[in-house]
């Protein structure tokens, strides 16, 4: 009994870790976010619920501006439903080589970690759904590619349960 609760214990504590982003420090191509997140990009897209369905498609117009260590990436959104949104997300590069980022709907400040060819963002979205607007977790992976398409995969939870997942393209024009 007592090894199957060790066992049980470790593998649970091993389902909580989460892989760090300097395990992609070697990564190529090396990601600039001031180079790459500069310009006019478009994004494409899907939502999808817990069990993998598709719930909605889109299409982002992003132009982004850097002066210094301060970009401005200002998104459209066109959904599936037809409804359109749009965020303006403000990042500043930290002396510690990190990015910290605001957006109107977004709680505090987002906290991005970058290595080799990989960037992570953690931040919480006001969400709303129905009339009501909830608080997520956002767990946000980019990777760059090439010179002109990264590649992004978002997890949804709340509370520590999965709500869903972002998948998408960027392509920089």
């Amino acid at each position: 009994m007592k090894r199957l609760t060790a066992a049980l214990l470790c593998l649970g504590l091993s389902a909580c870790t989460s892989t760090g982003v300097e395990q992609y420090k070697a990564e190529q191509p090396v990601l600039d976010i001031r180079h790459y997140l500069n310009g006019t990009l478009d994004a494409w897209g899907i939502f999808q619920g817990r069990s993998g369905e598709v719930k909605k498609r889109f299409h982002a117009v992003i132009d982004a501006r850097w002066t210094g260590n301060t970009g401005v990436l200002d998104e459209h959104f066109e959904w599936s439903d037809g409804t359109s949104t749009r965020r303006v997300w403000t990042l500043k590069r930290q002396p510690d080589g990190s990015y910290r980022g605001t957006a109107d709907d977004v709680v505090g400040e987002a906290v991005g970690e970058l290595a080799g060819n990989a960037l992570r963002w953690r931040y919480v979205l006001k969400l709303p759904v129905d009339g009501k607007t909830y608080h997520v977790d956002f767990d946000d992976w980019m990777f760059l590619m090439d010179d002109r398409v990264m590649i992004n995969r978002s997890t949804m939870s709340k509370w520590g349960l999965n709500l869903g997942e972002v998948t998408l393209s960027f392509v920089k024009r």
